[in-house]
């Protein structure tokens, strides 16, 4: 997918561009190619950024470490604000940032990369944790009876027979 300059963007039809999705992420392993349609709306001070997007996205379980597959359908619409970068010097060195001043902003003659935004919206939808299966056991571990009983780190078998020592006979 190719960047969009901003600018262009007015003389669009509706100020509207509307971009076909069908290619694979560079930086994410799908199964299938991300398919589905963006639109970037020039609003005069802000981008309204709306998507329609499904793949199929190879990922690692964190109990069994196993590959799956996992469907991801998306429908994110954001609006990025356009206004110049301040310029650092005039800033100060420190400042109090309320909840309100926590928005996306874009330079007006900037540009926007749709595969990159494609890319975090698929990141933010993805499963956490990554479980393959509701039941997925975990990694099964050989001779689990003997592992237990023996020290994995003979730098604490002074302790294991300190506990033994302390322990009532009876226990």
């Amino acid at each position: 997918m190719e960047k969009v300059y901003i600018p262009q963007l007015l003389q669009q039809p509706e100020q509207t561009l509307a971009v076909d999705l069908n290619a694979h992420l560079a930086d994410l392993e799908t199964l299938t190619p991300v398919r589905g349609e963006l639109t970037i709306t020039h609003q005069g001070t802000y981008l309204e950024i709306k998507a329609r997007a499904a793949t199929i996205v190879t990922l690692t379980c964190d109990r069994c470490l196993q590959a799956y597959n996992h469907r991801v359908a998306i429908a994110p619409q954001e609006l990025i604000w356009l206004e110049h970068e301040p310029d650092p010097a005039t800033l100060p060195l420190e400042r109090e940032v309320s909840v309100d001043d926590l928005f996306e902003t874009m330079p007006p003659n900037g540009h926007f990369y749709p595969d990159t935004w494609i890319y975090e919206q698929i990141c933010l939808a993805l499963p956490q944790p990554q479980i393959c299966d509701e039941d997925c056991p975990g990694i099964e571990l050989r001779n689990q009876g003997t592992a237990a009983r023996e020290p994995i780190d003979h730098r604490w078998a002074a302790l294991t027979q300190l506990q033994q020592q302390l322990q009532p006979p009876d226990a």
